[in-house]
């Protein structure tokens, strides 16, 4: 298995692979925590951090794979995330809703046998990859914010356990993945989570030759949805994001037309807030969940 432990600072096209992997292999992506360890006491908070090229959120790789070509799918299965025995959790005095009444503060979060300790209160963590994804064919992103090509969508749903799929947009798709959270709730209000290093386990495959706009995520057992993921500055351009992606997918295996299709997704989708710690100059991150549908085909082909 090959262990990927090279960290880039952006989605890029002109990113040099700093590994090759076939369609079916496993790999091991190392991560570092969001703040690369710069945080390792209570004594230093992000105002003590040079934040230059932006939110750094490091992401090992990227991976070239082997066969990838534009107007591929690239599928990712996360079999595993094992984390560090701490994180992280900082604020700053300009992000989320109550940035007002809110100052530069870190706080280390011991983890022992699956749990967390906030001030002595435990509960459990559910690992979770805030940054995945492939590069983008036209201007580099920086690895804090999030688009069409993944990056730091901070759905905390991308687990142990699931599986995404990533529209390839250049030659070998570029994987990269970082940012884990050891546990994170809906919208990251405060603009961190439990901020962690990780070893992430995966499998790679591709779909070829299938129309992605988004990343898409799929959760499996008696309750098993398709999850599209989109983004914007604003929540309206998001919600439309979203719903176009998520009805065009519907529409693709159902036959039907997109009247009956966003009757359907009104009664059965929900839209959920994966990063929403506005204001804050990262885009708006949903998802949007439709139970799957076992008389119609995947709502991605299958690998």
């Amino acid at each position: 298995m090959q262990v990927i432990t090279d960290q880039v600072l952006a989605f890029s096209k002109d990113n040099a692979p700093c590994a090759t992997a076939q369609p079916g292999e496993v790999l091991l992506f190392k991560t570092q925590d969001c703040f690369a360890g710069r945080i390792p006491t209570e004594d230093v908070t992000m105002k003590d951090l040079n934040f230059s090229y932006g939110f750094t959120n490091p992401a090992a790789g990227p991976v070239y794979i082997e066969g990838a070509e534009p107007g591929d799918v690239l599928v990712v299965d996360i079999y595993d995330v094992q984390v560090a025995d701490h994180g992280v959790i900082a604020t700053d005095d300009h992000c989320g809703p109550l940035y007002q009444t809110t100052d530069y503060r870190s706080k280390i979060i011991p983890i022992e046998d699956g749990m967390a300790d906030f001030n002595g209160v435990k509960f459990p963590i559910d690992p979770m990859i805030g940054v995945i994804g492939t590069a983008p064919d036209g201007e580099d992103v920086i690895d804090g914010f999030v688009g069409a090509h993944g990056g730091n969508l901070d759905n905390k749903l991308i687990t142990k356990g699931t599986r995404m799929y990533f529209p390839v947009r250049v030659p070998g798709a570029l994987l990269q993945m970082g940012d884990v959270h050891a546990t994170m709730g809906d919208a990251e209000l405060c603009g961190t989570g439990i901020e962690i290093a990780a070893e992430i386990t995966v499998k790679v495959s591709l779909v070829k030759g299938f129309e992605l706009n988004w990343p898409v995520l799929e959760t499996f057992g008696p309750h098993g949805k398709w999850y599209v993921n989109a983004s914007a500055q604003e929540f309206d351009e998001a919600l439309m994001n979203v719903s176009k992606e998520m009805q065009r997918l519907l529409m693709h295996i159902t036959g039907w037309d997109a009247i009956d299709t966003y009757m359907y997704m009104s009664v059965q989708s929900d839209v959920e807030l994966s990063q929403a710690c506005k204001p804050c100059e990262v885009q708006l991150s949903l998802r949007m969940g439709t139970p799957k549908l076992p008389q119609f085909p995947p709502l991605v082909p299958q690998p």
